[in-house]
């Protein structure tokens, strides 16, 4: 019987991380991922890999970059799939990421860990088991980069981290997961939209994050130009509200970048045109800001920088981001 390829990215993160002096760090290799994870070699012939080990919140870039090069080439390489391995603190943020900047059939899984190697019922070698089930699987082709832990399989595009300890911190903020592992079987039970296109940028741009809250002052919107920031996704309120004080600094720094607007509140889109207040999303939108429609403001913020790396101009960033910013 030929097994599917699966290849295994392992990239650290505290599913690798062991006890050393002053508290548990990335230590395990792939291979001892793998060794910990008994009949694997029943679901999938394993090519495994570990570049380096690092903590979730370390991740670079650049590393994504070059991993979504590497996965946008995996099907001539014969891969089901690729099942990516890192630290949770990241991973709504890098299969985002890896979404927007690859665009295969075979499935890319990313997975991690909420518990060390060591921990009581450590959450690693399932979570694992699980991603390379998903990654193996046909049934998994062409929804896009997907995360995989406590055996529930999400979209990229809406998971996020919602727990700092629980074994179920993450969540499909729209609609929810997209299916699930029984059994030792996939099932899926809904499938996202699917978008026939992935950015190719050359870098990624300098692009600020701003939370507006009660009380917020313009003192940060003010100072992003004279330190060279090439974009800002502001962090509103509600479905898309600031302080009144804050509208002008924000219409004024629009002439100078891209304005991307979203909203704390984690689930459903920026609204478009219910409000008209001063402040509200209607006005914002008049005054220039752009939306960020379903994205939170980390995601939107990596789309932002892919877009000015991509060199998308100015006039098509609405169109851009509407592609993109669907959950």
């Amino acid at each position: 019987m030929n097994l599917p390829l699966v290849r295994v990215i392992v990239l650290g993160g505290t599913i690798t991380m062991a006890p050393s002096q002053g508290g548990i760090t990335p230590t395990l290799s792939g291979d001892d991922l793998i060794e910990l994870i008994p009949d694997v070699e029943k679901v999938a012939t394993l090519v495994v890999e570990t570049p380096f080990l690092k903590p979730g919140a370390s991740l670079e870039l650049a590393e994504i970059l070059e991993l979504s090069t590497q996965i946008q080439t995996n099907g001539s390489n014969d891969y089901a799939g690729t099942v990516i391995v890192q630290g949770t603190d990241t991973i709504d943020e890098t299969s985002y990421l890896l979404d927007i900047l690859t665009n295969t059939p075979a499935p890319t899984v990313v997975t991690g860990a909420m518990r060390g190697a060591t921990a009581l019922s450590a959450d690693g070698p399932a979570n694992l088991m699980a991603a390379i089930r998903v990654a193996a699987s046909p049934l998994a082709r062409n929804l896009g980069v997907l995360v995989v832990l406590n055996d529930e399989i999400h979209a990229a595009r809406s998971v996020e981290k919602s727990h700092k300890a629980l074994l179920s911190s993450f969540i499909s903020l729209q609609g929810g997961a997209l299916g699930y592992v029984f059994e030792e079987q996939i099932r899926i039970v809904r499938r996202p939209n699917q978008r026939d296109a992935y950015l190719q940028p050359k870098r990624f741009g300098k692009v600020a994050v701003v939370k507006a809250g009660l009380g917020s002052d313009s003192d940060l919107l003010d100072a992003l130009p004279s330190l060279n920031y090439e974009g800002v996704v502001v962090e509103g309120m509600g479905v898309g509200h600031v302080p009144a004080n804050l509208v002008v600094p924000l219409q004024k720094l629009t002439r100078q970048m891209p304005v991307i607007l979203t909203s704390r509140v984690s689930k459903g889109p920026v609204f478009t045109s219910t409000y008209g207040f001063p402040g509200s999303e209607t006005d914002l939108f008049e005054r220039g800001l752009l939306s960020a429609h379903w994205l939170t403001a980390h995601k939107a913020r990596l789309l932002l920088a892919t877009l000015i790396g991509a060199d998308v101009a100015r006039h098509e960033l609405p169109l851009q981001l509407e592609r993109y910013g669907q959950g």
